[in-house]
């Protein structure tokens, strides 16, 4: 009975920065949600600016972070996504399988199409328009809106299907993938070589002045 927990250890899998870039997303995308139902347009521009920083950061951590984190590591070859459909996944899986990748590259294009537009869009009176608003035509600014509205709508379904994903992988395959997201660790087979590699302070520090000036920029 106790064969498969000797067979098992705790490994780190994913760093801070990159837990804390998931929950700050996951708050900031509800309360922007939220802002714009309620007509808290002065919140909604604010909230959207911050997750323009999220997105910032993550995208230089897709290149610079750690090894869990970068896109290198988890955005793998059709071959790869179709060998694991077809039931050829490793017990030691570690960070992303290869649908997961593709499901957070689809997550971060209509985040920053959703917050891209929503910094030129205008609305019909041209009252509430975003920073960069007065860059484009007014016309330009209302196709940014519909823009801006329809990647909301693809993002909803994205976000249904990831949790469903989560619930699925929990419930048939019996894996947790919600703890490691607040923990950071999870499972792995005690011979297995896989592990989170770090990176540097450098690098940390890097992307964040880097997401935090340009967030300052959009908004100033």
């Amino acid at each position: 009975m106790n064969s498969q927990a000797e067979a098992t250890r705790k490994v780190k899998v994913w760093d801070v920065p990159t837990r804390l870039f998931h929950w700050l997303l996951v708050v900031l995308f509800a309360f922007s949600w939220w802002s714009a139902e309620n007509h808290e347009m002065e919140w909604h521009y604010q909230s959207g600016i911050l997750v323009l920083a999220l997105l910032v950061f993550r995208l230089l951590w897709g290149f610079i972070g750690g090894s869990t984190a970068r896109f290198i590591n988890f955005v793998r070859s059709p071959i790869s996504v179709f060998g694991y459909l077809r039931g050829k996944e490793t017990p030691s899986a570690f960070g992303h399988n290869p649908i997961g990748g593709y499901s957070v590259v689809a997550l971060l294009l209509f985040l920053c199409i959703q917050v891209g537009t929503g910094l030129f869009a205008t609305d019909i009176d041209g009252l509430e328009s975003g920073p960069l608003s007065h860059l484009v035509s007014f016309d330009t600014g209302r196709l940014a809106a519909e823009v801006h509205e329809t990647a909301f709508n693809v993002l909803l379904l994205l976000v249904t299907v990831h949790v469903l994903a989560i619930l699925f992988y929990a419930v048939v395959r019996k894996r947790n993938l919600l703890t490691p997201m607040f923990t950071g660790e999870t499972d792995a087979a005690t011979g297995s070589s896989d592990r989170l590699v770090s990176a540097g302070w450098g690098s940390l520090g890097l992307a964040l002045v880097a997401s935090a000036a340009i967030a300052w920029w959009v908004a100033a």
